[in-house]
């Protein structure tokens, strides 16, 4: 090989992807949770293990809603059904009880060869379908076409597949459009970015509970018009990252809202059962959205769920759903040939999903052990969301408001102009420059509010509240003495 050859092969010459090459939009696109705080994160936890000294003894991961990487005990029945799944021989061993034997033995009898190894029909197997409409039909006291159905590789993919229906498959001023709220879940503005679609970004009200006004609606919508084509508006409720609950007004508003400019609804109720604050209730749109009748109860709806929050937590099974509400058959079916090319959902996941939506019963055997694991998952969720608050709202130099659900909080750090400085400095945002600060020196790793959105000149952090109580009072002590530091630091 010649000089000339050699010094092209080092440079990527005979690459078919370089950093050049590779699709710009999976270049921009961002995803906050995971990004370069966590990776540094990871780094330290690494140099701890191998004995270097730290000014902190671990890594405190607050950035992501990992119910059971923070120590949450899995619910004993989901674990049990799964065992027996997958290894049958176990069915016939007492130590598991009657009501989890049988849970196993019709999940086995709905798959293919008996084995929860096999594919499954791409929208999930129908008896899961079926458990999926069932309890939205209990939910909403209304009726639920197991149809419209499909069982998805958690919340996550399911949006995207919805997503990816409302694409135009153009540019510039004839690309989709999306409202997406601000601050918002990052899946939404990495997803917009590698589908090279256009993010209509519309502000909830911090000073106001993170309420979400129609006028603000307006605003956004107007303000994209000519750069777009504005397809649908995406909600999320529970808020995340902000944890506030959407009134029954609020999504009326919403609903007529999205009919009169002719919008689809994506309603994300992953956190569904996670509601705190005394006075909050959660309404599902499709509920209200049908209650409204003509010709409100026509609107397009896509609701997803998801087995990864709540009271299960089960992230790693990727479980997840959504229904179709007012689709076209033409349009199912071309919906259904998009997620056959994925064959089929996670098996283990549609389980879990099914015993989300068909808990043991009253008289079952699993039952009275089931309630009492969920109702204290919850009890400890409300107490800590609590707490978390309080604490937030007692430093200065902080403001946070109520968590009402979810599992996060997000407060608001009012920085001082020397440390916006020295951020800019080095080419960060301020919110970044502080969170990287906080783990260097504490070992807590957060999100900086710049990677959900948030309105110009203020700053923020997503901390989850999942960590065992104990654990959330050391963090918040480790943070509080941190924060009055570089407070003073910079003052």
């Amino acid at each position: 090989m010649g000089d000339q050859q050699l010094i092209s092969a080092e440079h990527g010459g005979t690459k078919v992807l370089t950093m050049e090459t590779v699709n710009p939009s999976v270049v921009k696109m961002e995803y906050a949770v995971l990004g370069p705080i966590f990776t540094r994160a990871l780094e330290l936890e690494k140099e701890l293990a191998e004995g270097k000294a730290m000014p902190f003894k671990a890594i405190l991961k607050g950035n992501i809603g990992d119910c059971h990487a923070t120590g949450q005990t899995p619910i004993t029945f989901v674990r049990q059904v799964i065992a027996l799944c997958t290894y049958p021989q176990l069915l016939e061993n007492p130590m598991f009880p009657e009501d989890a034997k049988q849970r196993a033995k019709g999940i086995l009898a709905a798959c293919s060869g008996r084995s929860v190894g096999s594919y499954s029909a791409s929208p999930g197997i129908d008896v899961f379908q079926k458990d999926v409409a069932a309890y939205i039909s209990q939910r909403d006291g209304l009726p639920c076409n197991y149809s419209n159905i499909f069982l998805c590789t958690g919340a996550t993919e399911g949006i995207r597949t919805i997503l990816k229906l409302l694409m135009t498959g153009k540019s510039g001023s004839e690309k989709a459009g999306i409202m997406i709220p601000v601050p918002q879940y990052p899946l939404y503005s990495a997803t917009l970015t590698e589908y090279n679609a256009y993010p209509i970004p519309y502000y909830l009200d911090e000073e106001n509970g993170w309420s979400l006004e129609v006028s603000e609606l307006d605003r956004a919508l107007t303000a994209a018009k000519g750069r777009c084509i504005p397809r649908a508006i995406c909600v999320i409720n529970p808020g995340n990252p902000t944890g506030q609950v959407l009134s029954k007004t609020n999504i009326e508003n919403i609903i007529r809202f999205a009919h009169k400019e002719r919008l689809m609804i994506l309603a994300d109720e992953v956190y569904q059962h996670n509601v705190y604050a005394k006075g909050s209730q959660f309404f599902s749109f499709k509920k209200v959205l049908m209650e409204m009748g003509p010709p409100f109860s026509s609107n397009q709806l896509a609701s997803f769920m998801s087995t990864s929050k709540g009271f299960m937590g089960e992230c790693g099974f990727r479980g997840g759903y959504c229904e179709m509400a007012n689709f076209q058959d033409d349009v199912q079916k071309c919906l259904l040939k998009s997620i056959s090319v994925k064959l089929c959902p996670p098996v283990l996941g549609q389980i879990v999903v099914s015993i989300l939506t068909n808990p043991p019963q009253d008289g079952d055997p699993s039952f009275v052990k089931f309630q009492n694991e969920k109702s204290t998952i919850f009890s400890i969720l409300a107490e800590k969301a609590r707490l978390i608050t309080d604490l937030f709202n007692s430093i200065e130099g902080i403001s946070c408001n109520e968590v009402q659900g979810a599992m996060y909080a997000f407060p608001r750090i009012y920085l001082p102009d020397k440390a916006i400085v020295a951020a800019r400095k080095l080419n960060q945002t301020p919110d970044f420059f502080y969170c990287s600060q906080l783990l260097e020196e504490t070992g807590i790793c957060t999100v900086p509010g710049s990677g959900f959105g948030q309105k110009e000149g203020t700053y923020h952090f997503r901390i989850t509240i999942l960590p065992p109580l104990e654990d959330i009072r050391q963090i918040m002590g480790l943070f509080k003495d941190f924060h009055l530091r570089f407070l003073d630091k910079f003052k």
